[in-house]
């Protein structure tokens, strides 16, 4: 049973037709069977593009930990170049990871960016004296000493 439903203006609703409709059906002779388009080989992910994300990553936190700021340097340095590599690389067909070659490349130059100024002692909380890495686990043991 239908619940009848009115309009803005007070009339009833115009009732639309419940009849059982038959499915429409196509003979055999018009149908068209659709194969899926050809695939050409798999895209794989270039090995530049990867190596320059991870060396990116490493670059930062060398930089990041302030005694290894020199180093962090060098890092981003052979990151810049190895994600010119990555990006030559992504740019044939079927070769990912143009993506992953830019945030290396970002990474690397902010690893020299913020590691010449950890170098030339232009950031106060960051300088090649401080070991950060040893402070952070010091204070992790501290806080952590009788949790475990």
């Amino acid at each position: 049973m239908r619940i009848p439903t009115l309009t803005r203006r007070g009339e009833p609703a115009p009732v639309a037709d419940e009849t059982p409709t038959k499915p429409i059906t196509t003979p055999e002779k018009e149908r068209v069977e659709t194969r899926p388009a050809p695939r050409g080989p798999r895209p794989r992910a270039s090995i530049f593009a990867t190596l320059t994300l991870i060396a990116g990553v490493m670059a930062a936190l060398a930089v990041l930990t302030g005694v290894l700021a020199g180093y962090g340097i060098a890092l981003g340095a052979v990151t810049v170049l190895l994600s010119i590599a990555g990006i030559a690389a992504t740019s044939k067909r079927h070769v990912a990871g143009k993506s992953d070659a830019m945030l290396g490349l970002v990474l690397g130059l902010a690893a020299i960016v913020v590691g010449v100024l950890v170098v030339t002692d232009q950031l106060t909380w960051l300088t090649t004296a401080s070991d950060k890495v040893g402070e952070l686990r010091n204070w992790l043991d501290a806080q952590t000493v009788d949790r475990f």
